[in-house]
């Protein structure tokens, strides 16, 4: 393919702001044009060559989701089309309650289907408690799925393989959760294939925090992302963040007030149900903490 060729690709890895896409079989480095960084992985894209091996990308497609995190001052893109989102959750080391809540809340709000995996099950003498603390999330209606990546890596594979056919999925986590092991289990050569990614963006051998797509069939991706210990998501408005907590939809409507914030406000149909135990106090405090955060945004 010569200079000033045009091709569509799709961003398979992203690091800073270099990118790797994928282009009629063959992988372009790439570049954005000025100083932007919209670009995330999955996102399809239209590109002009400028070498054999590079591109510089020209426009962004039109997305069908965009999941990302924010804090007061910007944004970081996680994954853009896709349709599937699994929270990674293990029974040791302890995972964020609070994390795993705003996971579910951008999911909700970007209209992408959400599964928890609780990994690591072979370490019985935490599984009960791991079990009872992710029982509010199966009580709204979040599939939880129990496997464990080293301990039964076959049966594992046999569980998740074929939630991924025919989707585009994303896997999350804080760190420690296992997430590397379920990656390796459903694409057999990641590392071989991270090292060559890693090694077309220029980012080191042994890097692993970048974002990374990989094929697990003919319609079928996953995207692998660094583990995170904050989950900001400033760019929800008020409107939005009532809609995307999922237990809070029935009662949504039934409020005395047609603007009830569902903070304090007298015949608040949600506060009721949090007194009644129908919405869990941690859930509601949260919406109250984001509540805050938006209106503290500054870009």
């Amino acid at each position: 393919m010569s200079k000033g060729t045009k091709r569509t690709g799709t961003i398979i890895a992203a690091h800073g702001r270099h990118y790797l896409a994928e282009a009629e079989g063959q992988r372009l480095q790439c570049v954005t044009r000025g100083k932007k960084t919209n670009v995330a992985v999955g996102d399809i894209v239209d590109l002009t060559l400028t070498s054999p091996d590079q591109a510089v990308i020209d426009k962004i497609q039109e997305r069908k989701t965009l999941l990302y995190r924010s804090d007061q001052y910007k944004s970081k893109l996680l994954a853009a089309n896709v349709d599937q989102l699994f929270i990674v959750v293990a029974t040791e080391p302890s995972f964020s309650d609070d994390l795993v809540s705003r996971a579910l809340v951008a999911a909700e709000a970007a209209g992408i289907h959400v599964r928890l995996l609780l990994n690591k099950v072979d370490v019985t003498e935490m599984l009960e408690h791991a079990r009872k603390r992710l029982q509010v999330y199966s009580s709204m209606g979040y599939e939880v799925l129990e496997v464990s990546a080293t301990g039964q890596p076959e049966q594992t594979g046999a569980t998740l393989a074929p939630l991924l056919q025919g989707h585009s999925s994303i896997l999350i986590g804080q760190s420690g959760m296992g997430k590397s092991s379920l990656i390796n289990i459903l694409v057999p050569d990641a590392d071989i294939a991270t090292r060559e990614i890693s090694e077309a963006l220029d980012t080191g051998k042994h890097t692993t925090t970048f974002t990374r797509l990989y094929h697990v069939g003919p319609d079928s991706s996953v995207i692998d992302s660094p583990g995170f210990q904050e989950f900001g998501l400033y760019h929800l408005s008020e409107g939005m963040l009532e809609r995307a907590f999922r237990d809070f939809q029935p009662y949504l409507g039934g409020c005395r007030f047609y603007n009830c914030r569902h903070l304090s406000e007298p015949q608040c149909a949600v506060l009721e149900a949090v007194n009644e135990g129908k919405i869990a106090k941690m859930r509601h405090t949260l919406y109250g903490q984001l509540l805050h955060e938006s209106s503290q945004t500054l870009y």
